[in-house]
């Protein structure tokens, strides 16, 4: 390090990242309380270990080649250039950054940010499968969008020299695209091949509810998530950086925080527009639903998601008055997805991030239409259409697509849903019956010691 500014800048960007991954690891807790309590009693267990195992299964492959390809596909590969091979061996397994006495000091916690928005990924596919998927079967899907589509989305996206900020001056500093509208895509992709639980539709094609089976604990899971945006928020941001020492290409005097664009932004502007747009869905999914719990939670979290894409610059009224709309159109869109193509969506997963994600993107080019996109010279400013096509790349060519073709590919080796008769019986019958020999077990051996 080179005085003592830069090991000041070094030690805080390093404690900064640190500091975003326990908050984080709160919205993994919360989807795992969410989805056990949307669940039947069961399903619990099966519930829950299917989302705790995405843990390691996402980490040791988001080490060994999730990380290389954010770094290597920025170009696209082959649109603003190639394989971006110098920056990505600096960041591969073996490299000495991600060793044990890591090189740079941030790469590893920058690193394990990253990981943590692709555990949330695969948590939104989780919740929307619960009760007939196979565990395999799913933990190939989180592989699949946890280290591979999602990272690539954020290459093309979520880079500061992405192709998309360049030539579509695409704008997603919160990620309501880069993670949520594409997690919502990939679900719905899975949903199709699928199908839905047994007896959610009757035989005119009807569907019927399903309620949670402990709103107390679906209640706490979101307000859990609610918690862990904030660290999801922040590690968004570049703590702090040089506006002239990036390339020569950013001019400024002031030292300053900014978004992953590197483009200028502040913790109290995000602060305000977070619980804006939060209040905008809660207010929205309560009345949409007309009281409904479990929407009107979930309401709140569609209108954070909706807003993500442009909460470094919106208004506070933008953000809740957005957060609103969302909240709002995923509610509905729910409901008519539902009954038009016979999608069964557990926990209205697809609606609450990938249908506000997409709007959300849609919003945000029409209310930053013409605001700069990045500091760098050239690139395209933000606009409707740019974020239109973003939208699409994100929800369905690297979302839909690659869900509907691995769902199909499990499907095919009938690998992809449990059997009928386990389904009526429940995924967790067999630790069940288990449980019950050894209590009745313990009891015959209390009774014969009397």
């Amino acid at each position: 390090m080179e005085g003592n500014l830069n090991a000041l800048t070094t030690v805080f960007t390093e404690f900064y990242y640190w500091a975003t991954i326990p908050l984080m690891f709160f919205i993994h807790i919360g989807f795992c309380m969410y989805e056990v309590g949307a669940s039947r009693r069961r399903n619990h267990l099966h519930t829950l270990m299917k989302n705790t195992m995405l843990i390691p299964l996402v980490t040791i492959t988001f080490f060994f080649f999730g990380w290389w390809l954010y770094w290597a596909m920025p170009n696209g590969p082959f649109i603003t250039g190639g394989l971006d091979t110098e920056m990505a061996a600096a960041n591969t397994a073996w490299s000495e950054n991600m060793g044990p006495n890591t090189g740079d000091r941030i790469t590893g916690v920058f690193w394990a940010a990253f990981l943590l928005f692709s555990w949330t990924a695969a948590s939104i596919v989780s919740g929307s499968v619960i009760e007939r998927i196979k565990s395999g079967a799913f933990w190939v899907l989180a592989v699949v969008i946890g280290s591979v589509a999602w990272i690539i989305d954020a290459a093309w996206g979520w880079h500061y020299g992405g192709w998309m900020v360049q030539l579509l001056g695409y704008h997603d500093a919160y990620a309501s695209g880069v993670i949520h509208a594409i997690a919502g895509g990939f679900a719905l992709g899975v949903l199709v091949v699928l199908g839905p639980r047994l007896g959610k539709f009757a035989k005119d094609g009807t569907p019927r509810s399903i309620n949670p089976h402990n709103p107390w604990m679906v209640c706490l899971g979101l307000f859990l998530i609610y918690a862990g945006f904030w660290g999801f928020y922040v590690a968004c941001n570049v703590p702090i950086i040089d506006p002239g020492g990036i390339g020569g290409q950013i001019t400024g005097d002031t030292w300053t925080a900014t978004t992953i664009y590197l483009t200028p932004t502040t913790l109290g502007a995000i602060t305000v527009n977070f619980l804006m747009s939060l209040s905008g869905g809660l207010l929205v999914g309560f009345l949409a639903s007309k009281g409904n719990p479990f929407w009107t939670y979930s309401g709140g979290l569609a209108g954070i998601i909706t807003a993500s894409a442009g909460n470094d610059l919106y208004h506070p009224i933008h953000a809740m008055i957005i957060g609103g709309i969302g909240t709002y159109c995923a509610y509905k869109l729910h409901y008519w997805v539902e009954e038009k193509f016979k999608i069964d969506d557990a926990v209205g997963a697809v609606a609450v991030h990938g249908y506000a994600g997409f709007i959300g993107l849609v919003i945000c080019g029409f209310v930053l239409w013409g605001h700069p996109s990045s500091p760098y010279e050239g690139f395209a400013a933000i606009n409707p259409l740019g974020q239109f096509i973003g939208a699409i790349i994100m929800f369905f060519v690297l979302g839909f697509v690659p869900g509907w073709i691995v769902a199909k590919i499990l499907a095919a080796m009938d690998l992809l849903r449990i059997p009928r008769r386990v389904e009526l019986l429940g995924l967790d019958f067999k630790s069940n019956r288990e449980e019950q020999a050894a209590a009745a077990d313990v009891r015959s051996t209390e009774k014969a010691a009397v």
